[in-house]
């Protein structure tokens, strides 16, 4: 597997994935604004691609960062984190988020922030996105807007400390 940064060209590899999480985060592949802010992402580079290293056309997992302005009391942010199905449970996930941390967090020590489900979503469970952050350490934290498709969500937040590797 390797993690790259991802461009423009990996619009599709991007929606393929959405598409096997729609079910949990409601519409993304035939929405503008998901399409806006994933080309935002592409654009400015702060997206990441999980892949075969053999060059599978479908990507193991991706990612999408919002990194804090240097000096910004403001805590980095994971906008997005999808692992397909199939790769699920094998530590795509958590090497995307190694990989952004080394990355985009270059000051220590920094606050990570991502909203996932609610405790009582039905994709909480099904997905195990829960349970995949506070194995990573984050915390559950407040309460925060309802999904598209009108589900909870919940704040998690991990505090990064050490040296920052950066690329």
């Amino acid at each position: 597997m390797r993690m790259r940064v991802a461009g423009e060209h990996d619009l599709d590899g991007f929606l393929r994935l959405a598409a096997e999480v729609e079910r949990w985060f409601g519409p993304m592949v035939a929405e503008p604004g998901f399409h806006r802010a994933l080309r935002t992402h592409l654009t400015r580079g702060t997206a990441l691609l999980a892949e075969e290293t053999d060059g599978a056309p479908f990507p193991l997992g991706g990612l999408l960062f919002d990194p804090a302005e240097a000096g910004s009391a403001r805590a980095h942010h994971l906008d997005w984190l999808v692992v397909s199905a199939a790769a699920r449970g094998t530590g795509v996930g958590r090497a995307l988020l190694d990989e952004a941390t080394a990355r985009f967090v270059t000051g220590r020590p920094a606050v990570l922030e991502v909203v996932t489900f609610g405790a009582d979503h039905p994709g909480a469970v099904e997905s195990g996105a829960r349970v995949f952050y506070e194995r990573l350490g984050f915390t559950a934290c407040e309460p925060a807007a309802p999904g598209p498709e009108g589900g909870s969500r919940q704040v998690y937040r991990r505090t990064v400390t050490g040296a920052a590797t950066g690329s």
